[in-house]
């Protein structure tokens, strides 16, 4: 029985999406509240002035990445095991509480601009809400197994596609990318 091209079409989507998965969630990861607060308000104050960093910053981070994976692969270990060979054990201790400060003080940014949304949909109390959001963030991943809980936030990873919806309806003056 021949396979009709949507079949075939449907199949190759499927087999797409099942290959993307960590690195799909991690990439989304990024696109906190933070992060988008931060962005905006050097796209405010700047303009499209920086854009051009896009091209130096893409390449870098892409590589840092797959260095990364390689060496988790070839080793067994992730990177600061890595350092913890060749490094001072308090130079790594450093490195690892900065990064612990870095992300508990991102992690409440990013919980607080939870609780503010909610507020601004639902009229409700932000630090209430921002207690809410990190309750249920803790509680959906101490109790739900990872191989169910990793769907979910693949497809949650979806919604970053209402930043390309916006960019298609808000009008952007495209020319003037060229002249800033």
């Amino acid at each position: 029985m021949p396979t009709s091209a949507a079949s075939v079409g449907v199949a190759r989507a499927k087999g797409v999406w099942r290959r993307l998965g960590a690195g799909l969630v991690t990439g989304a990861a990024d696109d906190d509240p933070s992060g988008v607060a931060t962005y905006s308000q050097v796209g405010t104050q700047l303009g499209y002035g920086m854009l051009w960093t896009t091209v130096a910053t893409v390449p870098l981070m892409i590589g840092i990445q797959t260095i990364c994976a390689h060496i988790a692969r070839v080793t067994g270990m992730g990177l600061t095991a890595n350092l913890a060979r060749i490094l001072p054990r308090g130079l790594v201790s450093g490195l690892v509480a900065l990064l612990v400060v870095n992300n508990v003080v991102n992690l409440a940014a990013d919980i607080g601009a939870m609780g503010d949304a909610l507020a601004m949909l639902t009229g409700g109390h932000p630090r209430y809400l921002a207690l809410l959001c990190a309750a249920v963030s803790l509680l959906l991943e101490m109790f739900i197994p990872f191989r169910h809980y990793a769907p979910i936030l693949k497809v949650l990873t979806m919604s970053l596609l209402a930043y390309v919806l916006t960019a298609c309806v808000v009008g952007i003056p495209w020319r003037d990318l060229r002249s800033s």
